[in-house]
């Protein structure tokens, strides 16, 4: 997908009603506007769909539409029981990269994993050599949250997903945090597979405690080898979950095509 470039802004350009023409077209480049120029700034909740409906004289039906599209770019991210919020620039066109990791063949799942294991052993191993006490601090409050909601499946994946985000943080490597946040949206598609394996969550808290004892003993080897560890065990768990998906997708579309014929 090519992202159209906006023109220059003005201060009188605001969200306004919008032509009836190519209606969620219309809808997706004012919104497409607002983030790209910065009025909507990364991290910022937008208004929610009422609101925008009002502000853009437009039904929900169309809205909705627009909204997925920006989402699918990865240029928002709705989060369950909060709203909607812009993200982070190192993370546009990220989520196109999960939609073809999830459509993908199993040896391009299997590169992707490949990927994952290589950024992340050596973000453990660089914050087990740099992670400062603050950094360290960070880590333990997503390994307590882990720990406070074993049970609670939502809260688990985000504080799985931020004890991740944190180590690469505290490894003070700009590029590879980059690599880190454009891969974001498969550490979420990844983790939440895994987590509906009865069991995971338990292992994958134990493998994070290792990771972090590891880290604040500042061994990096240690480190390194309890992420590879972590990673290759979950990562078989992913593999297992998408080859699942892939066969209910295929006897869902094969059930539907017998509805057909016998219609």
């Amino acid at each position: 997908m090519i992202i159209e470039v906006p023109p220059l802004a003005t201060p009188q350009d605001d969200l306004t009603p919008v032509t009836r023409t190519t209606l969620t077209g219309d809808i997706y480049r004012k919104l497409l506007n607002h983030i790209i120029r910065g009025i909507w700034k990364p991290g910022a909740r937008i208004p929610a769909e009422r609101q925008l409906g009002q502000m853009l004289g437009v039904g929900r039906a169309s809205l909705r539409e627009a909204l997925k599209a920006l989402e699918i770019m990865g240029l928002i991210e709705t989060r369950l029981g909060d709203g909607t919020y812009v993200c982070q620039r190192s993370e546009f066109l990220s989520k196109p990269l999960l939609w073809a990791i999830t459509s993908s063949s199993e040896a391009e799942v299997h590169e992707l994993v490949e990927a994952r294991k290589l950024i992340e052993t050596e973000l453990a191993g660089l914050a087990a050599e740099r992670a400062t006490a603050e950094d360290l601090k960070q880590i333990g409050v997503h390994l307590e949250r882990m720990e406070r909601s074993p049970d609670a499946e939502s809260d688990f994946l985000l504080a799985d997903i931020e004890f991740h985000l944190a180590i690469g943080q505290a490894a003070h490597n700009s590029i590879l945090m980059n690599a880190l946040n454009l891969i974001r949206n498969l550490l979420q598609e990844w983790i939440g597979s895994t987590l509906t394996v009865p069991g995971v969550a338990a292992k994958a808290l134990d493998h994070h405690k290792a990771i972090f004892v590891a880290i604040a003993k500042k061994n990096a080897a240690a480190a390194r080898s309890a992420m590879l560890a972590h990673l290759e065990e979950m990562a078989r768990f992913f593999i297992e979950a998408q080859s699942q998906a892939k066969a209910q997708r295929l006897h869902n579309a094969e059930f539907r095509k017998g509805e057909g014929s016998t219609a």
